[in-house]
């Protein structure tokens, strides 16, 4: 009740007055403290010239932030049923760094030959990178091709240190990935997007295509982007006569592995491998590689089967 003495009127206007106050104070403290946790991220930007000048090559930021290197095999000659694959289609080595803080987390796969596993191995351990992962991602290649993928934290430039003491004990060219659009494909590419519903773009003479994930992906507690590793990527390369080879892996949760893998070989696309790439990731992943010579159209019919049983955006 208004005090006496105290109009109505008089109270509602002190009461008004009071309330836009508050208001007013309450917005300015959240706005002061968006500007500080502004200024905070400003301050916190990576430079990423110096990582690109110790790894020799320039990077690319994506649209999901992650800032990426793509260094392709193309010193190996690599042969699968006759077939001889271009880097782009199963070779890249590649990087990506994403921001924590003034700090980083850096994933990556390097493409090795079975001579250089250990001395890479020992690189990395050296400089604090973890090795999550050692596998084959084909079958029947020769010459044998290794994939090994990492894990790191720190500050940005010691890593790329680390990184560029394991590729010196390699024979990966230290040159940039350029992207080759405009090569003519013997297929029809917007064919091939409107069976799997995705679009893709032509990387030196094979078709890719990359399918992420609809949920949210952690590893360490840190969200990671799809460009780091956790999308599908489905990869074709044209061969005659309408063919295609195809790779590339499919990212799954555990209840996606039997229907995944049936429907693959049931389009007789065949399972190449099935492994983990991470160590603590959420939800669990598990990683099918697949391989297959056949019509490009047939084949990219089969992977939208298996995606039908994946939770794709």
């Amino acid at each position: 009740m208004p005090r006496k003495g105290i109009r109505k009127w008089q109270y509602i206007a002190i009461t008004l007055t009071v309330s836009v106050l508050v208001g007013v104070y309450v917005f300015q403290y959240i706005a002061g403290r968006m500007e500080s946790s502004n200024v905070t991220a400003q301050a916190h930007e990576i430079n990423w010239k110096p990582v690109e000048q110790i790894l020799g090559i320039p990077g690319k930021m994506t649209a999901d932030g992650v800032y990426k290197f793509s260094l392709p095999r193309s010193d190996l000659q690599v042969t699968v049923e006759g077939i001889k694959i271009k880097p782009t289609l199963a070779l890249g080595t590649w990087f990506a760094f994403k921001k924590h803080d003034a700090k980083a987390m850096v994933m990556g796969d390097l493409v090795l030959t079975e001579d250089e596993v250990n001395p890479v191995m020992d690189k990395l351990f050296k400089g604090g990178i973890i090795v999550t992962a050692l596998h084959n991602h084909l079958i029947g290649e020769s010459p044998r091709v290794k994939y090994m993928h990492i894990e790191g934290h720190g500050e940005p430039v010691e890593l790329a240190k680390s990184l560029r003491e394991a590729l010196d004990v390699t024979k990966t060219p230290l040159t940039a990935s350029k992207s080759n659009q405009s090569i003519e494909f013997p297929f029809h590419a917007k064919r091939i997007e409107q069976v799997l519903g995705y679009r893709g773009q032509v990387s030196n003479g094979v078709y890719q295509i990359s399918v992420p994930r609809a949920e949210k992906i952690t590893e360490n507690k840190m969200e990671i982007p799809p460009s780091m590793g956790v999308a599908s990527p489905l990869n074709f390369q044209p061969t005659s006569g309408g063919k295609a080879a195809i790779t590339g892996d499919l990212v799954l949760t555990a209840e996606e592995v039997y229907p995944v893998a049936r429907v693959l070989r049931e389009n007789d696309i065949k399972v190449t491998a099935l492994h983990n790439h991470m160590l603590t990731e959420k939800p669990r992943l598990f990683f099918m590689h697949f391989w297959a010579l056949d019509n490009a159209e047939k084949l990219a019919k089969g992977l939208r089967q298996a995606l039908d049983h994946m939770n794709v955006k």
